[in-house]
């Protein structure tokens, strides 16, 4: 059919500008047209930013930016802009900050007014219709009739954008102490939830990096609190409606304090970094219930979120036929007609009700252990397990007939980053080849298609073309995966990337003045402020993350000026770490090396001995040593590796540039590692 409407961002590749493509608003993307006509024609700017999983920002297009006469205010009085968040943060990061900074709260939809030269004056997330109405008509009239004052403001508020974030550098670099780990954790643990896992409040996101952080301490202090509030978390999360009981995957977060009722969007990044947390949680802990959610979770991507070339996509969105999470949810009566072997086991284990467990339908949940409910229904703890599988591919076969949430099928570096190391991280969890094969598919992938031939990383990939100048987490995220890369095949070509990668970031992202790395390139696109990202959220900040590649390239190639500028970035956020752990858990990571040092293991053998290197490696990763990095083969070019290289296998620990005596069995090498 032919579409009534059709603006400029019908030639966009993004999911979400393609959503709104078809609006009577007369969007642009961003761009170089779009501003000059601002100037041009002395209009205000709006930019409304969202992404296409986005629940509200689907609702506040269909109320407002698909009403013609709504439209046709905003297309004669402002430039309006749509911005996708998950391309252009650095787009997001700028005009978030100045919502914050003007309302208190931000979120998406954001939807942002600027002068003519980008400056913002008024902003806000979502509008009713007949707010947002009024509010188009009156702030035009104040631009036109009180312009002294629009300025005025503009001005304040974009330096209060420029200092946000800026906190005072210390004069002397610190030494990190035990100390300093311990106020971290002190100072966050009333704030854990020890009934139902997570943070006391309510909604609750999962929030990985905040856990393997938790997950580490406890194993390096030994403290009990710790090792409670994770296991108790990982329980309840991989029990909960948040992670798909059918198909596995986890979605954005839940509603509720008890992980039941989720916001049913699945983002890419959440999933890679929640297979992570769960492979090293299986590490450490041994747990069945952990190693079935890694495998079904890495279906999950396979299945709805690989690309052809190699790649993963971003995201699924929550809703389906216009109803949040109708895919994923079941009324007893469905379950009744289902055909189920069991149905009355399966309502059980998975908590479903005639009334409905949320709003008249069902979120399959599991509140009791499988013992308890083989005992009430006197099976086995294999019957019962029998009779779940074989529900579950039922109800998946006719969930598979359903309309399907929409896909968000732009490629992003930053996110495959997170989602390789998953991989890989299930791979040395769990000895799966075939968690490493994807690996190495999605590493081409990403060499190849996403880093030119100048060594420059791509943000992004749509339909076979990249067009956007990567940001300082594309660079941090895969430089982070290449590496691990490097430590699961002993492939230096890999190592290599990463190295290079890091450098790129140092010239051209590193601000030397005050020992930070800028969210965006010296070579990119000039905005009115150039930013820092400091503080962990769901994803971990691009500055830790960077800070954590340069330590862990700082040992592998002995290099110090690697390891400086990671201290100098951990000591210049140090003070801040201590009043909310949660917000710098990445940075607690690499604080908690620095404290306790780290071992580097190398495992060489003879080429003619590949199998016995396959061996002692695999032996390595059983055990749970997280303050460890691991090199090897049967050639090497690593100052770690000179002079290691023998006619048998041989393991060396070392650490603070001192080694131990080689060993040639696993068991002895751990022995040394604790």
């Amino acid at each position: 059919m032919t579409a009534k409407f059709t603006n400029s961002l019908i030639h966009e590749s993004s999911p979400y500008l393609l959503q709104h493509a078809h609006n009577p608003v007369n969007w642009f993307p961003w761009g170089p047209e779009a501003l000059k006509k601002a100037k041009d024609e002395d209009k205000l700017i709006l930019i409304s930013i969202g992404y296409s999983s986005c629940h509200w920002c689907h609702v506040m297009e269909h109320e407002s930016f698909e009403n013609e006469e709504i439209a046709h205010i905003m297309n004669e009085k402002y430039v309006c802009i749509k911005v996708d968040r998950e391309e252009r943060p650095d787009i997001d990061q700028i005009y978030m900050n100045a919502v914050q900074l003007m309302t208190g709260q931000g979120g998406w939809p954001l939807n942002c007014f600027a002068l003519p030269d980008q400056r913002p004056i008024y902003g806000g997330t979502y509008f009713r219709p007949e707010d947002w109405q009024r509010l188009l008509l009156n702030l035009d009239d104040f631009f036109r009739e009180k312009r002294a004052e629009a300025e005025a403001y503009a001005q304040k508020l974009t330096a209060g954008i420029r200092q946000s974030e800026l906190a005072p550098m210390p004069k002397n670099q610190p030494v990190f102490s035990e100390q300093d780990l311990r106020e971290v954790y002190n100072s966050w643990q009333p704030y854990f939830d020890f009934t139902e896992g997570g943070h006391a409040r309510a909604p609750k996101f999962p929030l990985p990096n905040n856990f393997l952080f938790l997950l580490r301490f406890a194993h390096h202090a030994g403290e009990a609190s710790a090792d409670k509030i994770v296991r108790l978390t990982l329980d309840k999360i991989c029990r909960g409606g948040i992670y798909d009981q059918l198909g596995g995957g986890f979605s954005r977060y839940s509603v509720d304090a008890q992980w039941h009722v989720p916001h049913f969007e699945k983002m890419l990044y959440d999933n890679g970094q929640m297979v992570s947390l769960y492979s090293e949680g299986f590490t450490c802990f041994k747990s069945d219930l952990y190693k079935q959610t890694v495998y079904e979770t890495l279906e999950f991507i396979e299945r709805e979120l690989s690309s052809p070339e190699g790649g993963f996509y971003s995201a699924l969105d929550a809703d389906s036929e216009g109803v949040e999470g109708k895919y994923y949810c079941w009324t007893a009566g469905e379950i009744a007609q289902a055909g189920l072997p069991r149905p009355d086991v399966f309502t059980a284990y998975y908590n479903i009700t005639e009334p409905g467990n949320w709003e008249g339908t069902n979120v399959l949940r599991r509140l009791y252990p499988d013992k308890e409910i083989a005992r009430r229904f006197d099976l086995s703890t294999e019957e019962l397990v029998q009779i779940i599988e074989e529900g579950k591919k039922q109800l998946m076969q006719i969930r598979e007939g359903r309309e399907r949430p929409g896909l968000d099928d732009k490629i992003l570096a930053s996110w495959n980053g997170m989602m390789l190391k998953g991989f890989l991280d299930a791979y040395r969890a769990f000895g799966e080849k075939r968690f490493l094969d994807r690996a190495l598919k999605n590493a081409v992938f990403i060499k190849e298609q996403l880093i030119s031939g100048e060594g420059k990383i791509w943000r992004n990939f749509k339909n076979g073309h990249a067009s956007i100048n990567g940001f300082l987490d594309d660079y941090a995220f895969v430089a982070h995966a290449f590496i691990s890369l490097y430590e699961a095949t002993f492939d230096e070509s890999w190592l290599l990337v990463a190295r290079h990668l890091a450098d790129r970031a140092v010239s051209e992202f590193y601000d030397p003045d005050r020992g930070l790395f800028f969210y965006t390139s010296s070579q990119g696109e000039a905005l009115i402020d150039r930013k820092y990202e400091l503080m962990d959220n769901v994803t971990p900040s691009s500055n830790s993350m960077m800070a954590r590649v340069l330590y862990r390239l700082g040992l592998l190639f002995d290099q110090d000026e690697y390891s400086r500028i990671s201290r100098r970035l951990l000591g210049n956020i140090m003070n801040q770490m201590k009043g909310y752990g949660s917000a710098w858990s990445n940075w607690a990571i690499l604080l908690q090396q620095e404290v306790a040092g780290v071992y580097e293991v190398a495992i060489t053998a003879p080429s003619a001995s590949g199998s016995e290197l396959d061996k002692l490696r695999r032996e390595l990763d059983q055990a749970y040593v997280p303050n460890k990095i691991v090199l090897g083969g049967a050639s090497g070019t690593l100052p770690l590796l000179e002079g290691k290289f023998t006619s048998e296998p041989m393991i060396y620990v070392c650490r603070n540039k001192t080694c131990s005596l080689p060993v040639k069995d696993m068991s002895s090498a751990l022995a040394q590692l604790t």
